[in-house]
């Protein structure tokens, strides 16, 4: 059982030089095709794509938001929203956002029936792939104990490394 009332929240982050040196590249193309939501739909898709993702890891911050709260944060030059999709099937999605000296990668998951089948590492790949396409040599992403069971272990296999730690205590909202 999730414990929503002591909360760690894991701050990493990933360097372009470091990304580079230490990464071992897949060999096989990943089996989703990516696409880039834009305006008029990204923010109604990011939306229904929180909650669906969300829902398993107490993703709460966001639901009680209004179309015009979707609009304000999704619909601006320096977000972006990626969905994969199997044939006419979503799979997951990430939101990216252009910081003064980063990206930070927003949200990202899996919908529920395909975590567990090997995609994350290969959608956290396309989500590292696509920020260093922005220009910058730094990628920020947090997690934490309600997220799913392997996240943090994702991140850091992927490169992530651990800037601090958080504990945080009831109220707390992911």
């Amino acid at each position: 059982m999730t414990d929503v009332a002591n909360v760690v929240v894991t701050y990493l982050e990933l360097r372009a030089s470091a990304d580079a040196a230490a990464r071992t590249r897949e060999t096989t193309a990943a089996p989703f095709m990516l696409h880039r939501e834009c305006a008029p739909t990204a923010a109604s898709v990011a939306a229904a794509l929180y909650a669906q993702v969300g829902a398993p890891w107490h993703w709460t911050d966001r639901l009680p938001w209004a179309a015009a709260d979707w609009q304000r944060a999704i619909n601006r030059d320096d977000v972006e929203l990626w969905v994969a999709r199997i044939a006419d099937a979503i799979v997951g999605y990430f939101e990216l956002q252009l910081e003064r000296d980063a990206v930070e990668l927003r949200y990202f998951g899996l919908l529920p029936e395909f975590t567990g089948c090997g995609l994350g590492a290969r959608l956290l790949s396309a989500a590292v792939e696509r920020a260093w396409a922005l220009g910058k040599d730094r990628m920020t992403v947090n997690t934490c104990t309600l997220d799913h069971p392997a996240a943090l272990a994702g991140y850091l296999k992927r490169g992530f490394t651990v800037l601090r730690t958080e504990a945080r205590g009831q109220g707390f909202t992911a």
